[in-house]
């Protein structure tokens, strides 16, 4: 079943439990369901009528890449790169609204998990394993006449 019909299908179910609704409570809350639902109904008409565009994005690593790629596969979008374009350059060709909505909110939730995760990683290799500090308020300045 579609989106758009099943959201049609859960509308019918709450406009009838709204005219049979025993209570004000009830009514209220399929009340206030109808309204959402309405508001996503003319959301996805919107959608439909915006135009695909090519959409490029240059992405910061090779991690973000990886995950990017993933997320647009999973949501059934294409991932392509032009000649001689940068291996952290993806294009897709989109919906660029709804891409902006979907898949690049959770690539926005799940790379700052990654770069959290990294960083941990990261600092923890630098003090446990190699006995260190990566403070970078301790870098030491260069004096006067040294080579940089």
């Amino acid at each position: 079943m579609t989106d758009r019909a099943d959201i049609a299908a859960r509308l019918a179910k709450l406009e009838t439990l709204f005219a049979r609704g025993a209570t004000e409570g009830e009514r209220a809350a399929a009340g206030a369901a109808i309204e959402r639902l309405r508001a996503r109904l003319a959301e996805e008409a919107k959608a439909a009528r915006e135009p695909e565009i090519e959409v490029q994005y240059s992405l910061p690593d090779v991690w973000s890449l990886k995950l990017f790629i993933a997320l647009c596969r999973k949501a059934g979008v294409r991932p392509y790169r032009y000649p001689r374009q940068r291996r952290t350059t993806v294009v897709v060709h989109v919906q660029r609204s709804v891409f902006e909505r979907t898949v690049m909110a959770e690539f926005d939730a799940l790379h700052a998990e990654l770069t959290a995760t990294f960083s941990e990683v990261v600092d923890h290799l630098i003090a446990d394993v190699m006995h260190g500090d990566a403070d970078e308020a301790g870098l030491d300045q260069p004096r006067l006449g040294e080579a940089r």
